[in-house]
């Protein structure tokens, strides 16, 4: 079997599977682990998985540019969000990531809902300017302009002073091994963070984004409380969230 002719097998396998271990799939195949590992290294340049130790899982769609990523699947972003919104009860203290679904969350909010809304997404604070019961509370740093969040110390210590009543948190990957995961170093220590300091953390995912993965791991899915998902998720992933002891909605 030509080398093109194995990467392509090593995705549809990882299609089917959701991960693959470079052992099995030396076995597999009849060939060496490192010729296998130079596999999977070249199919992560490309951009088509994302290796972890051991092997590969799929590499999460929601890595593209911010403009790009409001046009993937906006159906499901605008499904999930009107759900999580009707989680949001008046007096409460919310926690809003940055993102194209928690941009989508905000739009599904009723215009006299009075809640205080907390965030580091300069886009958030500014979506909720025409809601008159809505107090925002923006928080300050260096702006990452992938995720247009803020990052940094100054977000880290402003955190540390809130009680929040939930976090609805923007993720990239929704993986059972891998739990929730994004594309940058430092979003991922503020995710964590917020998380830290609400009473219950809210996962909306779309559909591209479950049994996926990025680089950096936000934490396990028991970080979560509930999972809000157009659909239901396979089987495998219900079974973890189950014994994890997350909602699925």
């Amino acid at each position: 079997m030509l080398a093109s002719q194995r990467k392509k097998r090593i995705l549809d396998i990882l299609t089917n599977e959701k991960q693959v271990l470079s052992g099995e799939l030396s076995q597999r195949f009849g060939v060496s682990e490192d010729s296998i590992r130079r596999d999977l290294r070249e199919l992560a340049a490309e951009g088509l998985l994302q290796r972890v130790h051991g092997g590969a899982l799929p590499v999460s769609a929601a890595l593209a540019p911010f403009e790009t990523r409001k046009s993937v699947q906006p159906d499901s972003k605008r499904a999930v969000s009107r759900k999580a919104a009707a989680l949001i009860t008046p007096g409460q203290v919310v926690i809003i990531d940055g993102g194209t679904t928690t941009g989508e969350l905000i739009k599904q909010l009723p215009d006299d809902l009075p809640f205080t809304a907390v965030t580091h997404s300069p886009a958030i604070a500014v979506g909720l300017i025409d809601y008159p019961q809505v107090e925002v509370i923006l928080i300050g740093g260096k702006l990452y302009k992938h995720s247009v969040v803020t990052v940094g110390a100054s977000v880290l210590e402003s955190i540390n002073r809130i009680n929040a009543d939930l976090f609805f948190m923007g993720v990239t990957g929704v993986h059972k091994s891998a739990g929730f995961t994004t594309g940058d170093y430092e979003e991922a220590c503020v995710k964590r963070a917020l998380a830290a300091r609400a009473a219950e953390t809210v996962v909306m995912a779309s559909q591209e984004k479950l049994n996926s993965a990025s680089a950096f791991a936000i934490g396990p899915l028991s970080l979560a409380s509930t999972l809000v998902v157009e659909g239901e998720p396979d089987a495998e992933l219900a079974a973890v969230l189950q014994k994890q002891r997350v909602t699925v909605l």
